[in-house]
């Protein structure tokens, strides 16, 4: 059976050349684990339109597709393409879980919830000829996870190829999160066995590693465990956590000492208040600086996300946040327009309050303002936001932030890091399209990796924290 596995771009995706650098960051995970489930005569393959011209004049006996909410009417195009031509197509992803009668109109079946259980239930239903209209996850549960097809992947056309993810879904429960509405009806946070998540990270080749979970650290036994097989690996590798998973006990140093050397973390807001109106309870009363300080001290590099509109936000919160990012040393920092995602509690309440302005998922991006805010002006909002990232990434703000380190070669690695990777965007996309990449890694790696005279001997990664 011929099973073709889809992940559609952006709408306004027009063109081949189209490829902004965010989006050719990482394979598709998702959908490359859902092909492990295949059978050995089938024949999958894997297509993602960020990095690739879609074949769409083929004739598969199966199209799975993942939906997102900014490539939702990408996706549902694509969808009626393939039913129209009596291809049978599914429709699974984030968005589908949110608005599942939305997605519904557009496939022959959906899926609900993560889909470790439901798909090779789906495969087995469609191959006996009585596949279903709807399949909605029941079991949480990684132990029998197959290795994911990673020869499906077209690794050359990724700035970071070695993506892995070792768990699903967070412990916590923010107001504005997409991924919670995701795996709500379940265990909403839960791992792999160890030693599969180990032989996992053995069949990647290199040193550099990017694990996507939510929180890395969000389970301690099995991180530590997972820290302590990978010592003595020779890798190194960029995550996310939370701050008060970093002020606990000394998990974050047993990363370290495995070779993590970037951190993502959600700061959010530096404002109490909207920290308890999103129900971001892991960051209230914890110290943001004690946390920063501990980091740095590792030789670890930091990716501070903050989100702007609030309702408690006011006209300075761009630049009390950017100021605060500069002079406590972050490397990166990712600016949100706070976005009320279908299936959030936040959703709900502003569409409740009558203050959802419209429902164009295109613009569901963080970047543009989707909801009627309180305090700023939509214009205000998007604004600041701009300039935002303009002040943070200046040369004089990299400058500044580089010089809040005490260690010279965390000084040098700051700059060379925020400069390369915000500075110099264009190049990077440049190197993507012309297949130079896995030229440029081994000369990245040697020249940024270097031994220190402390705790820990592993390489640098020759990325920052992605923003």
């Amino acid at each position: 059976m011929k099973i073709k596995f889809v992940l559609p771009a952006l709408t306004e995706a027009k063109s081949p050349f189209w490829r902004p650098i965010k989006y050719s960051l990482f394979p598709p995970l998702g959908l490359a684990t859902l092909a492990a489930y295949c059978s050995e005569s089938d024949e999958p393959i894997l297509q993602d339109e960020h990095v690739e011209k879609l074949v769409t004049d083929d004739q598969p006996d199966l199209v799975v597709i993942q939906v997102y909410i900014t490539n939702a009417f990408r996706a549902y195009a694509l969808a009626d393409h393939y039913r129209a031509r009596g291809i049978y197509v599914c429709l699974g992803g984030l968005h589908v879980t949110s608005l599942p009668e939305e997605a519904m109109a557009h496939a022959d079946s959906i899926f609900i919830g993560p889909g470790e259980d439901t798909f090779p239930q789906f495969l087995k239903d469609f191959r006996m000829g009585k596949p279903r209209s709807c399949y909605i996850n029941q079991v949480r549960d990684l132990s029998e996870l197959p290795p994911v097809r990673r020869d499906l992947i077209k690794r050359e056309r990724y700035l970071v190829p070695n993506s892995i993810v070792v768990s699903r879904g967070c412990p916590h429960h923010c107001d504005f999160c997409y991924k919670d509405a995701f795996f709500e009806g379940g265990r909403s946070f839960y791992t792999q066995k160890t030693d599969a998540a180990l032989r996992e990270i053995d069949r990647l080749p290199g040193r550099h590693l990017y694990f996507l979970d939510d929180h890395l650290l969000g389970n301690q036994k099995f991180a530590a465990a997972l820290f302590e097989g990978m010592r003595g690996m020779d890798r190194v590798f960029q995550g996310a956590s939370t701050v008060d998973a970093i002020l606990r006990n000394d998990l974050i140093e047993k990363a370290a000492a495995a070779g993590l050397r970037s951190i993502f973390i959600g700061f959010e807001s530096l404002s109490q208040n909207n920290l308890l109106q999103s129900n971001k309870k892991q960051n209230l009363n914890r110290s943001y600086r004690e946390a920063i300080h501990k980091l740095h001290s590792l030789g670890i590099m930091i990716n501070g996300s903050f989100v702007f509109g609030l309702d408690d936000d006011d006209k300075d919160v761009f630049k009390r946040t950017v100021d605060w990012g500069v002079n406590s040393g972050l490397t990166t920092s990712t600016y949100h327009i706070l976005t009320p995602y279908p299936g959030t509690r936040l959703y709900r309440q502003m569409e409740a309050e009558g203050r959802i302005l419209h429902r164009n998922w295109d613009q569901y991006d963080t970047r543009q303002v989707v909801y009627r805010t309180y305090g700023l002006s939509a214009s205000e909002l998007k604004s600041g936001y701009d300039w935002a990232y303009r002040s943070f990434y200046s040369w004089r703000n990299i400058a500044k932030a580089s010089w809040q380190h005490d260690q010279p070669e965390m000084i040098l690695k700051h700059f060379a890091y925020s400069g390369g990777w915000k500075k110099f965007e264009p190049l990077w996309n440049m190197v993507i399209k012309t297949r130079g990449l896995n030229k440029m890694l081994p000369l990245l790696e040697s020249i940024l990796s270097r031994s220190r005279n402390g705790k820990y001997n592993s390489p640098r990664s020759p990325f920052p924290a992605i923003a």
